[in-house]
């Protein structure tokens, strides 16, 4: 049976500012220049133009295709024509330089076919930022290291971020349906091991809601996210990019949305970004402000 299309309320709507549309065009000319992908484009970010205005990127890393096709995602499927740009880290650098950018996150395509799922060019990135920009505070948003966990906290050893970012997305039971290729248990103790690992580095965890979640069911994965060491807890609507993407099940009002953050606070979270077009990166810089 096919799901029935919601009406999008009319609250739910972004105010658009033009007053920083030659800074907005100029940000995504030096990316076009230097051939590098933020999330924020590939994956349609209603919070881009603010965000852009603002000077905050969330930089996308080893390429702009994705080898799952999660059914939320915008960001293009298939089969990556090349490992990856080995210039990649350096131009990131040069760009976070020019911009004078204070904070900055990093994510990644999920490259399945790497034999390390791309933790090594994480770790690129993150020591070539620091040689350049020693001040600038890194947070890098992983897949989950489906086949390769343990060396890729091996790896991230050698150089750790400020923030460790690992999005759970939904509830264990849609896994299914909208992440066939994801397993939430495998997300959990990504980020538990991280955390044993490494208790001083901040861990951070982000959920979409609106797929078809019970509260009982939202409430779990949070205390579940908690008992598995996250500090820092976001979330936001979902919003179907295109039709070919699961439609919203849901649109989830203020007063739910203020219910759920009040409900998260007592749980125990040092930080709770909650809020219908709060995204994993979004207003990041504000953990350290």
């Amino acid at each position: 049976m096919k799901q029935k299309i919601l009406k999008k309320p009319s609250w739910l709507k972004i105010k658009f500012s033009i007053k920083n549309i030659n800074k907005i065009k100029k940000i995504k000319s030096f990316l076009k220049q230097n051939k590098l992908h933020t999330i924020c484009e590939e994956a349609s970010c209603p919070n881009l133009i603010e965000c852009f205005s603002k000077g905050q990127l969330t930089f996308m890393i080893l390429g702009n295709i994705c080898t799952r096709n999660c059914l939320y995602c915008n960001v293009i499927h298939g089969r990556p024509k090349i490992n990856y740009d080995k210039h990649e880290a350096s131009k990131l650098a040069n760009i976070i330089s020019l911009m004078k950018l204070k904070y900055i996150v990093i994510t990644s395509v999920t490259r399945d076919d790497l034999h390390d799922g791309g933790a090594q060019q994480f770790v690129n990135c993150i020591k070539k930022i620091r040689e350049k920009n020693s001040k600038t505070k890194i947070e890098i948003l992983v897949p989950d290291f489906k086949n390769c966990t343990k060396k890729a906290l091996q790896i991230f050893s050698n150089s750790l971020p400020d923030v460790f970012n690992h999005n759970i997305e939904t509830v264990e039971r849609l896994y299914k349906q909208i992440r066939p290729a994801g397993r939430y248990k495998k997300s959990l103790i990504l980020l538990n091991r991280f955390k044993f690992l490494f208790p001083k580095i901040l861990t951070k965890s982000g959920l979409m809601v609106g797929l078809g979640e019970t509260k009982e069911e939202l409430f779990y994965t949070i205390k579940d996210l908690k008992y598995n060491g996250v500090d820092i807890l976001t979330i936001g609507q979902y919003l179907q990019p295109s039709k070919y993407h699961i439609p919203v099940s849901k649109y989830i009002s203020l007063s739910e949305f203020n219910e759920i953050k009040i409900r998260a606070k007592k749980i125990g979270f040092k930080k709770i970004v909650c809020g219908p077009f709060v995204r994993s990166s979004y207003n990041a810089k504000n953990y350290f402000s």
